[in-house]
């Protein structure tokens, strides 16, 4: 049976929403964590706010914040799947309903770059990017608005032959720009090499890796860790309040490219937007966050 343009549209639309009034559980866990082992009186009274905000949105179906960001998703095209209708336009459509049916409403975030003018549709709208998954008999959608204060901040550098002391380097000087403007505790995504564009996708897409797992690389693990401490030691904490909450986690990925090295380096704020599902053949509809 394949995988049709309502349901896509269904369910993408319903990631968005969700989004917007939940707060991941890895993402509230190392908020409570970071609250555990917080020093700076204010900092903790920040954190407690952010998990009473969290929870309080979650029951009473509020937004967490006002900046709803705009559609962007990435979807995972399994080989094996089935697919009938025009996916990107149900995305799209799904998006159109949702902003029609949004109760609170959703701000006028998507923004024309040449003349500024704001609204819910524009050139490209709603971003997609995609991946194929050999073998995979099922359509993965993976919905993480960007808004101004974590999408403002990402940065991409490209090196030749850089050193792990030069990329490391530029990656905490990406954070130190940023400051407490990505709204932090945030989760830090990084891809290594591959080509600008890739190296940026990567990037993205470890922000999405739960927060609390490990790189199964053990050089990159360590990097991470590595990192994180680094950024922690920044003293910027919990929405610039200071302390030692800056980053929940930095999670890096990497490819192998050319001579040139891109570094890219993304920012997810405090509430780090994700939800996915995955859609299969004969209909399922497996949610993840």
């Amino acid at each position: 049976m394949p995988i049709t343009y309502e349901l896509v549209k269904v369910v993408s639309a319903q990631l968005y929403a969700s989004t917007l009034r939940k707060v991941p559980e890895d993402t509230k866990r190392a908020l409570r964590a970071a609250l555990g082992r917080e020093t700076n009186a204010v900092a903790r009274q920040t954190l407690e706010t952010m998990l009473l905000s969290a929870e309080t949105a979650e029951r009473d179906q509020f937004f967490v914040c006002s900046d709803a960001g705009i559609p962007t998703y990435h979807l995972g095209i399994g080989t094996k799947l089935h697919l009938d209708g025009d996916i990107k336009r149900a995305i799209a459509d799904g998006f159109g309903e949702l902003v029609a049916a949004s109760d609170p409403p959703l701000l006028p975030h998507v923004t024309n770059p040449l003349t500024n003018e704001r609204g819910y549709s524009g050139k490209d709208m709603p971003i997609v990017s995609c991946d194929l998954i050999d073998g995979a008999d099922y359509l993965e959608i993976l919905c993480s608005p960007k808004a101004l204060g974590s999408g403002r901040w990402a940065a991409l550098e490209i090196f030749s032959f850089p050193s792990l002391a030069t990329i490391e380097a530029y990656i905490l000087d990406c954070v130190i720009r940023a400051g407490s403007q990505a709204c932090p505790p945030v989760v830090i995504g990084v891809g290594i090499g591959g080509t600008f564009d890739h190296a940026a996708k990567m990037a993205k897409r470890a922000t999405l890796r739960p927060v609390g797992e490990v790189n199964a690389d053990p050089m990159l693990a360590a990097m991470e860790a590595k990192l994180t401490a680094a950024v922690n030691k920044t003293g910027f904490g919990p929405m610039g309040t200071g302390g030692d909450a800056t980053a929940m986690a930095l999670h890096i990925d990497y490819s192998a490219g050319h001579g040139f090295t891109p570094v890219a380096v993304c920012f997810n704020c405090w509430i780090n937007r994700r939800a996915g599902a995955r859609i299969h053949d004969d209909g399922a509809v497996v949610r993840f966050e």
